[in-house]
């Protein structure tokens, strides 16, 4: 990587007062049997080295906004159970009330998505609540600085509790990247594809209102190629944690081959004061990255993407998203998704389900459905 980063791979207790702080810290997955505890090692030393308790309120409820974004079973397109669990087991001694939460999307079931993830069994082995936010009542938070929106109706609970984010390191076909900025697109609406035309200023705008305090980013098993739902596996075998979302979704522009400077909504979000995106405002913790250069493949608009381009530029855009129409787009959407699982998707699934981490989603169909 020609780009250098401050190094200390030190574990300091104290937040950095001169950089944001982004730690990035191996598991080791070479036998199946110890890839689960080191996953979870992995977790507690992002998390302690990047100075999670800075950020949280001691005994505070905590949301842990995971991602669920498909209902259809495939591996890094969504948060690992075992990367949650180690969230939760580093927290729950010293927050109050926890909760795991995700919204429904127009094509995704959160609820669907949450038992064919194994996150909900996860959630139930844990002891913590599972929140659909779609079903919950929203509260409007003014941006009078915002760039899309004045306010951004949120769900209450995330205005109640301190909200921990769990991306996971994919590819995205709108935004280059997806990362822990982007997991707070589904704290809003399910129409909120209608901010596509303008979606990196509206990433900036949702994590002003919603504001999440520290983030764990799944890198164990993320998602490359036509990502964020019919994308290719990638075991990458990484955690990422900080404070500063904005950082650390800079480096994972980095880590996964990406220019920071083409991820757009890092720029807006930086210039909100969201965090840092100059490489000189970061301290990378925990192992070094120089030469650390993982080449992603990029995403490129599947069908379904290609479409909604197509029809959002057209004089029909009105009528197709505004109308009952949409539904029956959606239900094409669907029918093409279930076509390509069929013709790629579960022999795609293969790459995590036969690597140490399938284990975390063996059983009950999710390998074979």
């Amino acid at each position: 990587m020609a780009t250098k980063l401050a190094i200390n791979n030190q574990q300091p207790t104290t937040a950095s007062e001169e950089r944001s702080i982004v730690a990035v810290y191996d598991v080791n997955s070479g036998k199946e049997q110890d890839c689960h505890q080191s996953i979870l090692e992995a977790v507690a030393q992002a998390m302690e080295s990047a100075c999670w308790r800075e950020f949280i309120t001691p005994k505070a409820d905590v949301s842990l906004k995971v991602n669920l974004g498909w209902d259809c079973f495939m591996p890094g397109a969504v948060t690992s159970p075992w990367v949650l669990e180690g969230v939760v087991r580093v927290i729950r001694d010293y927050a109050g009330r926890i909760y795991v939460v995700e919204s429904d999307q127009v094509l995704v079931s959160a609820d669907k998505a949450l038992q064919c993830s194994g996150i909900g069994e996860m959630c139930r082995l844990l002891g913590v609540e599972w929140v659909n936010m779609s079903r919950l009542q929203e509260r409007a938070v003014s941006l009078e600085e915002g760039y899309i929106f004045k306010s951004v109706m949120v769900p209450e609970i995330l205005l109640r509790t301190e909200v921990i984010t769990i991306p996971v390191m994919k590819t995205h076909n709108k935004t280059v990247i997806t990362g822990s900025l982007k997991n707070q697109w589904g704290c809003i609406g399910k129409l909120r594809h209608n901010y596509h035309p303008v979606v990196h200023q509206a990433i900036a705008d949702v994590n002003r209102a919603v504001h999440p305090r520290f983030a764990v980013m799944d890198g164990t098993v993320g998602m490359e190629g036509n990502a964020p739902k019919s994308g290719r596996p990638r075991i990458a075998d990484l955690i990422l944690a900080s404070g500063d979302l904005v950082a650390l979704d800079t480096v994972q522009s980095l880590i996964t081959g990406f220019d920071p400077g083409a991820v757009k909504h890092l720029e807006f979000s930086s210039a909100a004061g969201l965090g840092a995106n100059k490489l000189e405002s970061i301290e990378i913790r925990g192992r070094n990255i120089d030469g650390l250069n993982l080449a992603f493949m990029p995403a490129v608009d599947n069908l379904v993407s290609r479409v909604e381009v197509m029809l959002r530029s057209s004089i029909w855009r009105r009528l197709v998203f505004d109308t009952g129409l949409f539904d029956f787009f959606c239900w094409g959407a669907n029918i093409w998704y279930a076509i390509w699982l069929a013709l790629h998707g579960h022999a795609l699934r293969k790459i995590a389900m036969d690597s140490p981490y399938g284990r975390q989603w063996r059983g009950k169909g999710r390998d074979s459905g």
